[in-house]
């Protein structure tokens, strides 16, 4: 009873205030990961392991520690502990509020407008990019971020508490930043990129179940199996292909990074991405998050009756 009204409260958090406009932990996150990446970079995979254990573990631990201390001592603080902490590895909200301008000015023609806004959510290049290709980086981006904002750090907390949202997020956030095949990261990245592999092996694939469930889900069904195998990434393969064909929308195909169209594969089925695509994508996350937040409570309840 007490992990789902955490999760209860904490969605209710992020949906009143959205991420914290200053001081979030994860700007100081960042900047420990440079100091770290500048004190012991060196092209080799087991220094990336050793770099991603300094500056995950000990947070990690930090936040075992305080909340076994709090457990112990005074647990209505230690479930304002975990609430806080699920609050901070969230960002729900934050997903309308970095998509919804790109679907308001698609919807009043305002190209440049749209390509601004998008290129605060994607890393390909935005001034190149037409109407729909816009149009499907946001919807690509939504629908990825459904499991890396939302859903990952809603299934580690539920399995490890607020240690495992804290895992979660940390290892999510350092593929973010070091989990590229570039020259420089290729090896000392690997750690990074193949741990947050592991962490959302699961998750990845609860969320592509919900938006099969939740959209029009035999062409989400076919769309998973065909296409997904095809994308580079294990994890986002499953999450976009089932959300594309969830929506019957066309997305993938190539996309310009650094001045040059580098070829992927095309995902989902149907009519080409649009601002209407856009905002179907943040109501299939959020009926998503009510799909998770129903069976969570339904698993209690049931638990709660066979001990009665």
């Amino acid at each position: 009873m007490t992990t789902a009204l955490i999760v209860l409260l904490a969605l209710g958090l992020d949906a009143a205030l959205g991420e914290p406009r200053r001081a979030h932990p994860l700007v100081g996150f960042g900047r420990l990961v440079r100091a770290v990446e500048t004190r012991l970079y060196a092209p080799r995979r087991m220094v990336g392991v050793l770099a991603w254990c300094v500056v995950v573990l000990p947070l990690v631990g930090l936040t075992w520690l305080l909340s076994s201390r709090l457990q112990a001592s005074t647990p209505w603080l230690a479930d304002g502990f975990a609430m806080s902490v699920l609050y901070l590895a969230v960002g729900h909200r934050s997903l309308a509020d970095h998509a919804m301008p790109v679907a308001r000015a698609l919807r009043g023609g305002d190209l440049m407008a749209a390509r601004s806004a998008v290129g605060r959510m994607v890393s390909r290049d935005t001034p190149s990019l037409d109407a729909a290709q816009v149009a499907a980086a946001a919807t690509e981006s939504v629908l990825e971020n459904g499991n890396d904002a939302v859903f990952g750090a809603l299934f580690w907390f539920i399995v490890l508490g607020a240690p495992g949202a804290v895992l979660y997020r940390l290892g999510n956030t350092l593929d973010a930043m070091w989990g590229y095949r570039t020259p420089r990261y290729e090896r000392f990245g690997w750690a990074a990129a193949r741990i947050d592999d592991v962490l959302n092996y699961v998750p990845a694939r609860l969320t592509a179940l919900s938006y099969v469930l939740l959209g029009h889900a035999s062409c989400a069904w076919r769309c998973w199996r065909r296409q997904a195998p095809a994308w580079d990434s294990p994890n986002a393969g499953p999450v976009m292909a089932a959300g594309a064909g969830a929506l019957q929308v066309q997305l993938g195909g190539a996309a310009p990074y650094d001045g040059v169209w580098e070829p992927r594969p095309s995902l989902g089925e149907g009519r080409a991405a649009d601002a209407q695509a856009i905002e179907q994508a943040l109501r299939l996350v959020r009926r998503s998050v009510m799909l998770w937040l129903a069976v969570l409570w339904l698993v209690v309840l049931a638990g709660r009756a066979t001990h009665a």
